[in-house]
């Protein structure tokens, strides 16, 4: 429809009203004409698509200022409701707006969206334990879901074989009642399931023994899925209709898969990068050595340079955990730590004791110093 009337006119609004009073006034009017409290009536019907069109192209700034300007050779289509099949789609398309304003009327029930709800299965979630060593590389997993499945004797029909779904008798298969009541914005009219039928419109009059009329029974479904590298404790990964079955071929819910990582024995994880504490001896720290080190991925050859100092970390490049979101991969920090036995034989301690008249292994006057002067002022 292409109304010739001033869009103004059409909201009773005047031409310098703001965006909230052109809001207010397009939600008093499509209260006052929706066709759930004019049943039946073609001008309600043709009014609330006038309306809508002016709202259409008023609250849009873009529109609004062509509009001003050009009047309605500026907007050919920008706020034609006649393309669409019917008055639900027109009030569908600012539910956004009016923060579920069709529920007032109940207009999402129709067309058997309400039914649909009432049949769909639920959701299901449950948590998967993950290896540091599966998150640095991505991992495939088979995992067993126990939850409801189509029943294979009525094929989720929920009749037993030979037998009919019937309408409902008591909603006359539309699945819900509605109530008309009073309040501030006139007469309301909202929607309630049939307990008959619990919304589905239908009756069975012979159930299914396996299911017993339910259209679903309990049982379990292997899936395979693939975790992605990267991934930490609180990640989720969706897997839609793969929730419990509906009740009669109702639509299944879904899956949501929650990450678990797993605490490793040796390795921390540290965002993306991972940590791990190394002992050496003292003359592989004097003299530096070629160690071989676990990684997430495999061991491999770390290099200890001449002189390393305890607690020195030294950092592996990209043998960390890749990022999730593609943004390159961690690092591996490896903490030294410098082993001292505590029980030596006296072969042993003799030759310890040997290395205390070798004065570049003592500690230095200054070292002395500066470590008393810390201690000094935290301390004392």
């Amino acid at each position: 429809m292409t109304t010739k009337r001033d869009l103004y006119e059409v909201l009773g609004i005047s031409r310098n009203a703001s965006q909230e009073e052109i809001k207010k006034a397009y939600r008093k009017l499509a209260i006052q004409y929706h066709p759930d409290k004019n049943p039946g009536n073609k001008a309600a019907e043709e009014k609330f698509k006038e309306i809508a069109e002016a709202y259409a192209i008023l609250s849009d700034p873009n529109k609004k200022a062509r509009y001003d300007r050009f009047g309605h050779t500026s907007t050919s289509g920008a706020g034609d409701f006649s393309g669409f099949s019917n008055i639900e789609d027109i009030f569908s398309a600012f539910g956004d707006i009016f923060g579920g304003f069709g529920d007032i009327f109940g207009t999402s029930s129709r067309y058997g969206r309400r039914r649909s709800a009432n049949n769909r299965g639920t959701d299901l979630q449950i948590r998967l334990k993950v290896s540091l060593e599966e998150i640095a590389t991505g991992v495939t997993k088979k995992i067993k879901v126990k939850k409801y499945v189509s029943c294979g004797s009525c094929n989720g029909t929920g009749n037993a074989a030979s037998s009919k779904t019937t309408v409902c008798p008591v909603c006359n298969g539309t699945g819900e009642f509605r109530q008309v009541s009073q309040s501030f914005f006139g007469q309301m009219i909202n929607i309630v399931t049939c307990n008959t039928c619990n919304g589905s419109g239908n009756v069975i009059s012979n159930p299914c023994r396996s299911c017993n009329g339910d259209g679903r029974i309990m049982g379990e479904k292997m899936l395979e899925m693939h975790i992605p590298a990267g991934v930490s404790t609180g990640n989720y990964i969706p897997f839609r209709g793969e929730g419990n079955a509906g009740k009669n071929n109702g639509p299944a819910g879904d899956l949501m898969v929650y990450i678990e990582e797993m605490n490793h024995s040796i390795f921390e994880r540290h965002g993306n990068d991972v940590l791990i504490s190394l002992p050496i001896s003292f003359p592989q720290a004097v003299l530096g050595s070629s160690i071989e080190i676990p990684t997430l991925t495999g061991k491999v050859k770390l290099t200890i340079p001449p002189g390393t100092q305890d607690g020195k970390i030294l950092r592996m490049r990209k043998r960390g955990i890749p990022d999730l979101y593609g943004h390159g991969i961690g690092d591996q920090l490896v903490k030294i730590y410098i082993y001292v036995p505590e029980k030596l034989n006296s072969k042993e301690l003799n030759k310890i004791k040997d290395l205390e008249n070798i004065s570049n292994l003592k500690p230095g006057k200054n070292n002395h110093k500066n470590i008393f002067e810390k201690f000094k002022k935290e301390y004392l």
